[in-house]
């Protein structure tokens, strides 16, 4: 039935994620810090290219990336060769994508990157930890990281793996692009043919491989495709975290739509300037009224040299004529108003003021900077826009 072939997709996506935590957390542990390290020290952008499928993967990577503190940008390594290479300058790094590691589009960049001294980050279908078909076999091997010379640390130049392991050769095609590159930029060294021309060249090289793809045909993009997002994100949240990338930068970053407006600052929404109702301690209530009324918030606030003293509320206003009847007009605002009232600061999060609102059962909060002055009036109303409400 239809809905095994679905369950399927799903469990062997879900077993090419697992083997890649294994990874990360055992024989990948070295080159993903290594990664991580190289992006984190990065006085420029990160620079994330792939074609096809993976083109597409690269595109979430940068935007995940921009938008959780480590500037970046894509770019389409067709475009790349025909002018767009000058986005890369000396001071950027390049994540370059390829599950078999000789695209010809990307390859075609690596001279130019070599030539820039820009660092390369490679994700390949490479199995460099040791395949993807088992994780405790990979166990003994180290990361991928390719040493100033270009020679690749995990083989001899006698043809073995320094683990003892028997190196694994390349197939022809990849073999001769990795000839002429070699030719091209003479920084390849021979032990490192038996990878991908891409993985060579790479400062650090990220296994992606997959013990199979979730396509019946074994053809489709699935498996691959999902893993390389997956250690994207790693990437992001893991580089964030070093950062101390923190609520409010993630906010700022975030201005527009629903998440900018779930993360709107007070600031941005309160009544300020002519828009505040205010009065003085000595203002009669007739006045106070007025004020109320023109400023339709149905509270104001009471000020004394700029600090706020108290506020006065149409409950307070229905309270103070139940006891007093129209005596109450007679008052001032300082014998009407109620002291200390719940205040915000200008910084905080609209949601942190509807929380407020919502535990002492109120409609509005004055703002308020460190020295107590006044500097506007956030009412529930204004949060409506906000999708809180």
């Amino acid at each position: 039935m239809m809905k095994h072939v679905g369950e399927n997709v799903v469990r062997i996506e879900a077993e090419a994620l697992r083997a890649l935590a294994d990874r990360i957390g055992g024989p990948m542990a070295e080159a993903f810090q290594r990664a991580v390290d190289l992006m984190f020290s990065c006085a420029g952008r990160v620079v994330v290219t792939g074609m096809g499928k993976s083109g597409l993967i690269a595109r979430k990577i940068a935007a995940t990336l921009s938008s959780t503190g480590t500037p970046a940008l894509y770019l389409h390594p067709v475009d790349a060769l025909h002018g767009d290479l000058g986005m890369v300058v000396r001071g950027d790094l390049v994540l370059a994508l390829s599950a078999s590691g000789e695209t010809e589009e990307i390859l075609a960049l690596l001279a130019t990157i070599k030539r820039l001294r820009v660092p390369l980050i490679a994700m390949t279908g490479d199995e460099i930890c040791g395949g993807a078909h088992s994780s405790n076999s990979a166990k003994g091997w180290a990361a991928s990281v390719v040493v100033e010379g270009g020679e690749n640390p995990h083989f001899s130049r006698k043809g073995r793996a320094r683990n003892g392991a028997p190196e694994r050769k390349s197939k022809s095609k990849a073999a001769g692009k990795s000839a002429r590159f070699t030719q091209a930029t003479s920084t390849r060294a021979t032990s490192t043919q038996a990878w991908s021309t891409l993985a060579a060249a790479a400062e650090v090289t990220l296994d992606c491989s997959i013990a199979q793809e979730a396509c019946s045909l074994g053809l489709a993009p699935t498996a691959s495709t999902t893993t390389m997002l997956a250690l994207g994100d790693a990437l992001a949240v893991t580089l964030s975290e070093k950062r101390g990338f923190k609520e409010e930068d993630f906010a700022n970053l975030h201005p527009g739509g629903k998440l900018g407006k779930r993360l709107a600052r007070v600031e941005s929404l309160m009544h300020s300037g002519d828009a505040l109702p205010r009065v003085t301690p000595q203002t009669k209530m007739p006045d106070v009224i007025y004020e109320m009324s023109r400023k339709k918030l149905g509270v104001t606030a009471v000020v004394e040299d700029e600090r706020l003293a108290g506020i006065i509320s149409d409950g307070d206003l229905r309270r103070l004529l139940e006891m007093r009847g129209k005596d109450v007009l007679d008052l001032t605002a300082g014998e009407a108003m109620t002291r200390d009232p719940k205040t915000i600061g200008a910084d905080e999060f609209a949601a942190t003021a509807l929380a407020l609102m919502e535990e002492k059962k109120i409609t509005s909060l004055m703002v308020v900077d460190g020295a107590g002055k006044l500097r506007g009036i956030v009412h529930l109303h204004d949060l409506w826009g906000t999708e809180l409400v």
